[in-house]
């Protein structure tokens, strides 16, 4: 799997290690007052014999917007869509184990966002009990779509 850098959205690169760039970020907003939600997720789009995944940690400022860090990868492999729904849970709850201690020292309690439909006329919907059990069972909170924009909106605009 080619994994590139953790950047910005604009397409800055992060410099320092992202534990310690996602803590200045969240001390930073913090510091300016802002209320700050944390939303974690994955998406992945198929292009020919390549997976292109993109995993996001969004920044929620409630009521003021929000900003992002992304990073990309590129696997070539097939998998079923089951098995590539859940690749994508796994790299968000693997990067949310990363960074808890830096969530924990700030209080904040992230929520992990699944790029999976709720309604079983979807092929993704095959993955939707394991991906939301092995979310809550790490004790976090799952959001699946509609609700997971980080995956499915900002990550997914990441893979187009």
């Amino acid at each position: 799997m080619e994994q590139q850098q953790w950047q910005r959205f604009g397409g800055t690169f992060l410099r320092g290690p992202l534990a310690e760039e996602v803590n200045k970020a969240l001390t930073a907003e913090q510091e300016a007052g802002n209320t700050i939600q944390v939303c974690l997720g994955t998406d992945s789009q198929v292009k020919g014999a390549v997976i292109e995944f993109a995993t996001v940690i969004v920044f929620v400022r409630k009521g003021k917007g929000a900003f992002l860090f992304l990073q990309k990868e590129l696997l070539r492999r097939k998998m079923s869509i089951r098995e590539r729904m859940l690749l994508e849970v796994d790299k968000t709850v693997q990067l949310t184990l990363q960074l808890n201690a830096v969530f924990e020292q700030h209080g904040i309690a992230p929520e992990l966002h699944v790029d999976i439909n709720t309604s079983a006329a979807y092929k993704s919907n095959a993955a939707l009990r394991e991906a939301m059990g092995y979310v809550s069972g790490m004790g976090w909170t799952c959001k699946a779509k509609p609700y997971a924009f980080a995956s499915s909106s900002c990550a997914d605009k990441i893979v187009q």
